[in-house]
């Protein structure tokens, strides 16, 4: 499910399940977690195998859950996200195609985000009766302002590469995005460190959690997910 490869400057980890869309399960969240944390580079570069990016969270794991397995899932997702927004490294998303639901969350959760022009992004969950609680409802705002947010996930509309350019969700296009994670890994790795740190925000982090996680526990408790 997850490749991690090393050079001197940039670890490389990569979503490795392209024929489920590069879909988190469970055990894929630790792993991604623990990625990340470890790093020893400066670089941390975040992609998916095949076409995709990531299509959000496992349908298989999140389908049947109630409320408390829902509340535990969404956290497990929001210890991820929040480990690789504290990460030491920088954390730079490559997006090549789709990103859906908590595959935009990964995204957001990096310090940058690259896409392709083939890439598309929406949060699809409010068609299905749940939404995205891995910290999208604080960090998506804070990318693309209330306004954008709102319509993103409210409508679950997809929008391509050159609309989220334009609202801030990606800073660059090209057709190479690792190549940003070697010009980042350029530079000075010390100042790399303490720029980013300084950079994260997490205001009122705790609290956005907690509002996320039991709001998706309620709509689970109503009615478990299905498909």
């Amino acid at each position: 499910m997850l490749r991690v490869e090393d050079d001197e400057a940039v670890r490389v980890v990569t979503l490795d399940r392209p024929a489920a869309r590069n879909a988190l399960t469970s055990q894929a969240l630790d792993d991604l977690r623990e990625a990340v944390r470890d790093a020893t580079q400066p670089v941390v570069y975040v992609h998916g195998a095949g076409d995709v990016f990531c299509a959000g969270a496992d349908l298989d794991t999140v389908r049947g859950l109630d409320g408390p397995r829902g509340e535990a899932f969404a956290r497990r997702g929001q210890r991820t996200m929040n480990a690789i927004e504290d990460a030491d490294s920088v954390v730079v998303a490559g997006v090549d195609g789709a990103a859906r639901g908590g595959g935009v969350e990964l995204a957001l959760a990096c310090d940058i985000r690259v896409c392709t022009p083939n890439a598309t992004f929406a949060e699809p969950g409010v068609s299905l009766g749940v939404f995205g609680a891995w910290g999208g409802t604080r960090r998506l705002p804070a990318a693309v302002g209330s306004t954008h947010a709102a319509d993103l996930s409210l409508s679950g509309r997809s929008i391509d590469a050159e609309t989220a350019r334009e609202i801030g969700l990606v800073s660059r296009i090209a057709e190479e995005p690792r190549a940003v994670a070697d010009e980042i890994a350029a530079n000075d790795p010390a100042a790399l460190g303490e720029l980013a740190g300084l950079l994260a925000s997490e205001d009122d982090r705790d609290d956005s959690d907690r509002a996320e996680t039991d709001a998706f526990a309620r709509l689970l408790a109503d009615e478990p997910f299905e498909t």
